[in-house]
């Protein structure tokens, strides 16, 4: 493949690493809502970049119109190119060519009591003019956007990815949870969380080699944590009757969604600004949102319930 000679650095190998990772994690998550869901199937886009954008390509897999999924994606990339003036100003970034590759995948439910879902986990590498590698990091983590609150869910969710991160220090899980509090934010909005949050971490930069294989081992450790944290939330809400006013509610905190993803989201900015396959990245919006004027949910109610939840940013975890 081109990738793989475009640029012979001494990381090559490790990238072929991780790459293998992505692809096999994208199959075995779409293989567990598949299941799940019982009707839909995820359909594969296999991409490659305009000449435009450089090189590299990859293989979006959608999901619509489902039992359980009105519509989702978890898509994959390996993408590289030149470092644009653009990149530079806007990313900044500094060096001469690039490289990516990671999962990103957002699942949005047809019943408003299964909450929507983000995951994202990416490696990114930097060269200078000879090929050399000058700067790599590790980032991602994955949130919960409930539209409505079931606190033994937000519970289990933040517990899973607590007991992945403890095995690599307990200090990772209390900093990359305020570190996704922060970030998922419409500060538009008052500072109004996206939903109850996650772990969210970027620019993790190996120290040496020996960091570089515990980085990968703890990325690959929030990947794998991924479906025991989201699908038995799934499971537990799947089937819980509604009608036209969780339709209505999950439709506008749904607005505020879209809001963030188009106006805050670093991912969504960067694959737009390096020539990025819009298709994919604006995947991530749900197929129905809706704008009310002011809308207050009334006093006390659950929808009330949720918005509370969002105003700021809570402990689920605690001590488990």
């Amino acid at each position: 493949m081109e990738e793989k000679t475009l640029y012979k650095t001494e990381t090559r190998e490790f990238r072929e690493r991780w790459i293998e990772y992505i692809y096999e994690l994208q199959g075995r998550i779409c293989k567990a809502l598949e299941d799940i869901d019982g009707k839909a199937f995820f359909i594969e886009d296999e991409w490659q970049r305009e000449p435009g954008g450089k090189g590299g390509g990859g293989l979006t897999k959608v999901i619509a119109k489902g039992n359980v999924f009105e519509k989702g994606g978890v898509n994959t990339s390996v993408v590289f190119g030149d470092v644009t003036d653009t990149m530079r100003m806007q990313l900044k970034l500094d060096g001469h060519t690039w490289f990516a590759c990671g999962l990103s995948l957002v699942i949005h439910p047809l019943n408003p009591y299964v909450p929507t879902v983000h995951a994202n986990w990416r490696y990114f590498e930097l060269y200078d003019e000879t090929g050399s590698t000058t700067d790599r990091w590790f980032g991602g983590g994955s949130d919960l956007t409930p539209y409505y609150l079931f606190e033994e869910d937000a519970k289990h969710f933040h517990k899973t990815f607590k007991d992945v991160m403890n095995s690599f220090g307990p200090e990772l899980y209390p900093k990359y949870k305020a570190w996704c509090d922060e970030y998922f934010t419409n500060t538009h909005r008052n500072n109004e969380m996206r939903g109850i949050g996650g772990v969210f971490y970027d620019h993790l930069k190996p120290a040496d080699e020996e960091d570089a294989e515990r980085l990968l081992k703890f990325q690959q450790a929030n990947g794998d944590a991924f479906i025991y944290a989201y699908i038995p939330i799934v499971n537990k809400r799947k089937s819980i009757a509604y009608g036209d006013r969780e339709i209505e509610w999950q439709e506008i905190r749904r607005g505020r969604y879209v809001e963030f993803n188009l106006i805050h989201d670093r991912g969504t900015l960067f694959g737009l600004k390096t020539n990025g396959r819009t298709e994919s990245i604006l995947m991530s919006l749900p197929p129905r949102a809706r704008w009310e004027y002011n809308y207050q949910p009334r006093p006390e109610s659950e929808e009330d319930k949720l918005l509370q939840a969002c105003l700021k940013p809570r402990e689920w975890a605690g001590d488990c």
